[in-house]
Formats: C-alpha cells, sequence, structure tokens
C-alpha cells in the first residue's frame, strides 16, 4: 500500500492554512513507553460546562495527522456543529513509513490501546459527551476505524471510513458489541485499496454487507443517484442507505463511480476527486444521528413510516405525502447537522419549506415509528 501523498502536497497544505479562527492544541502520550503525538481542535463555541462530541479523524498511511487536518477537513463543520476533533499520528514502520497497525505486519504497536488511551485522557481534561464518541479516517485510517468499531464499540457510537477496508481475518475476529452505523466513502476506480478488494483486503461491497447483517439492517438499499453538480471532476456518486437496522442504526455507502483514492470535496487534488459531494459533511451528519446508550440496548429498529418527498430535487417547496392522516412530528437537519426546523402535523400531505439550498435530512416520527429520507434544495 503506497503513500498517499507526495512531499508537493505537503508543502501544499502546509502552505495553504492561512490564519486559524482556532488554534491548535499539540500533545502527546506516553502510551507502551513510547510517546505519542496528537492535535486538538477546539471550537470558539465550546463551553466546558456542555459535554460535546469528539471525531477520530486519522491518517493514511504514509500521511500524518497534520495533512489529515487540511485533507479531510472538519474544522469549518466543528465550528458550528460544536465538537472536538483529535487527530493523532501513527508510528512508523519497518520502511519509515507512519501507518496504523491493522495489516497484520506489526505484532507489538498498540494503536487500538493508544487510541482509547486518548480517548480517555481527552475526556479528562475536556468535557466530552461519551454518547457521542466517532471515529473516521482516509485509507489507513478507514481501516483503524473499522477495527475500533469490531474490537472497541462500547467507546464508539459510529465509524465511517474513506478508501478504507479492512483485512479478511480482522474481519473475521469482529466482535462489536451493539449494533453499529457504518458508513463507507470509496471509489470503484481506486487503484491503492481495490473496491473489488484484492492482496489481503476484503471487497468494499462485502465488508458492507457484514455491516449491513450484523445490524439486521433491510437487505435492499434505498438507491439516489447523488447530482452531478460538477461534471468536470471526471466521476459520479451512487448513495446506497441500508435502513430497518436493529437500534436504529444504518449502514450507508458512497460509491463514487469513477472516483480514486481520494477524499470526496477535499480542495487538494491528489488524483480524481468528486466534488460531488463532501465527505465531511456526509459523514458529520450521519455521525450527528448517532448515541451509544440508544445502540447499547439492542433493541429492534422502530418501525418505518411511510413517506415520500416531492419533487426531490426541488427549486420551492417540499411536498411530504403520507398514506394516511396521524399525529407526526417532522424534523429538518441540514448537512451541517443543525435542526433548522420542526414541525408537528397531523395531514396526510405538507408543504415544507427550507429557505437556503443544499441537503437536506427530514426525519419524521409518528408513534413509534421513525423514517428519514434525504432531500436536495436547489
Amino acid at each position: 500500500m503506497r503513500p498517499l501523498y507526495s512531499l508537493l502536497v505537503l508543502f501544499a497544505l502546509t502552505a495553504s492554512t492561512g490564519v486559524q479562527a482556532q488554534p491548535i492544541i499539540s500533545g502527546t502520550l506516553q502510551h507502551n513507553g513510547v510517546t505519542r503525538e496528537y492535535r486538538l481542535y477546539v471550537p470558539a463555541i465550546y463551553d466546558p460546562a456542555t459535554p460535546v462530541p469528539l471525531v477520530f479523524n486519522l491518517h493514511g498511511y504514509g500521511s500524518n495527522m497534520q495533512q489529515q487536518e487540511f485533507y479531510g477537513d472538519f474544522k469549518p463543520i466543528a465550528d458550528t456543529a460544536n465538537f472536538i476533533i483529535v487527530h493523532a499520528n501513527g508510528l512508523l514502520d519497518g520502511t519509515g513509513t507512519r501507518f496504523w497497525n491493522t495489516f497484520g505486519s506489526s505484532t507489538t504497536v498498540d494503536d487500538l490501546g493508544f487510541l482509547t488511551a486518548l480517548l480517555d485522557d481527552i475526556s479528562a481534561n475536556y468535557s466530552i459527551d461519551q454518547d457521542r464518541i466517532y471515529s473516521t479516517g482516509m485509507s489507513n485510517g478507514g481501516f483503524m476505524s473499522h477495527d475500533l468499531a469490531c474490537f472497541r464499540s462500547t467507546r464508539f457510537a459510529a465509524i465511517a471510513s474513506v478508501t478504507g477496508t479492512m483485512i479478511a481475518p480482522r474481519l473475521a475476529n469482529c466482535a462489536s458489541s451493539h449494533p453499529m452505523p457504518v458508513m463507507q466513502i470509496h471509489g470503484n476506480a481506486d487503484a491503492t485499496v481495490p473496491y473489488a478488494g484484492g492482496g489481503g483486503f476484503v471487497p468494499v461491497e462485502t465488508l458492507v454487507e457484514h455491516w449491513r447483517a450484523f445490524n439486521n439492517c433491510n437487505p435492499t438499499p434505498t438507491v439516489v443517484q447523488v447530482p452531478d453538480i460538477d461534471a468536470a471532476d471526471g466521476c459520479t456518486v451512487e448513495h446506497y442507505v441500508y435502513g430497518g437496522g436493529n437500534a436504529g442504526s444504518t449502514v450507508e455507502l458512497f460509491k463514487v463511480l469513477g472516483g480514486g483514492h481520494t477524499w470526496p470535496g477535499a480542495v487538494f487534488n491528489t488524483g480524481i476527486t468528486n466534488q460531488d459531494i463532501n465527505a465531511s459533511v456526509e459523514i458529520w451528519r450521519f455521525f450527528s444521528r448517532y448515541r451509544l446508550s440508544d445502540l447499547l440496548t439492542n433493541v429492534d429498529d422502530l418501525d418505518a413510516v411511510d413517506f415520500s418527498i416531492g419533487p426531490n430535487p426541488s427549486n420551492e417547496a417540499f411536498h411530504l405525502r403520507f398514506a394516511d392522516a396521524a399525529n407526526r412530528t417532522i424534523s429538518t437537519v441540514n448537512a451541517m447537522g443543525q435542526e433548522v426546523q420542526v414541525l408537528r402535523s397531523s395531514a396526510s400531505e405538507v408543504l415544507l419549506n427550507v429557505e437556503a439550498p443544499g441537503l437536506y435530512w427530514i426525519t419524521v416520527l409518528e408513534g413509534d415509528k421513525r423514517s428519514t429520507l434525504r432531500a436536495v434544495r436547489l
């Protein structure tokens, strides 16, 4: 698995940072006799009196925490959604390349233990909502996030992987203790971590099916063709959502048709990079729905509400149509994970107005039933 970034890209990343609204907090942690490095981004709106979510954002093989901080950027989202981001460094392997120990190549590096210890250390110094801890990452960082989902599930509410999968032996031993919401974002033309697997890497669709079956999600996904808003990027996106999982869990796959080993929405182009979606925005939208205590109940998901949205996409109001009249609560969440509107209605058709163009998630609660659909305001 080759390093992801050249020195030229590193220069571009470090030279393009500009002025930070909030300073980065650099730290070290002693673990197993080794000094481990990390960086924290704490938004200006953070108040120690209010516990906030924590997101691990892990770098790829051959990359580092600074590069991932700017390549898979969550900082603008954290500034409004109010969560802390931690970027940590993996150690150097035998070739001098920075890595996370997910490939079975080392028996001495305990990255699972390090990241758990880092979580405890941050929780001791900041007000962290232990119900809302998540992990994501690029490539090897995506592999590591899947490992956390399998082997440290009692601490994490959901994970997402961009261009990362798992190796077969680790998947075979996966032992998550609760339904685990998982998002996978992967290009089907990825030459580094092939979509179809190989070289010991689990095929992406096999991994998605593992989590779908584990969570007891519906076997047939809802499939949406994401609007091709940037025809010049050389790729398009299909969005698969497997709903109906235990304790409200879902599994989502963004399949980037023609996409390479890249982070969609990144401003730094290291290959064929999709610009129809922003991976950071989609990941936070996904994470923001889940709390660990809800998942630890291990109860079946609520029954679904049968409703439709049309037109979708729309440049005017959305029409929500239901099979019958009933008391319902309708919540609208924007792409930054912020609830922008709550309606209560008993009508069989509801007109939903959102002023700003963008992506929205509309959740309907009806007694013991719940469903969420995606809507695009043009």
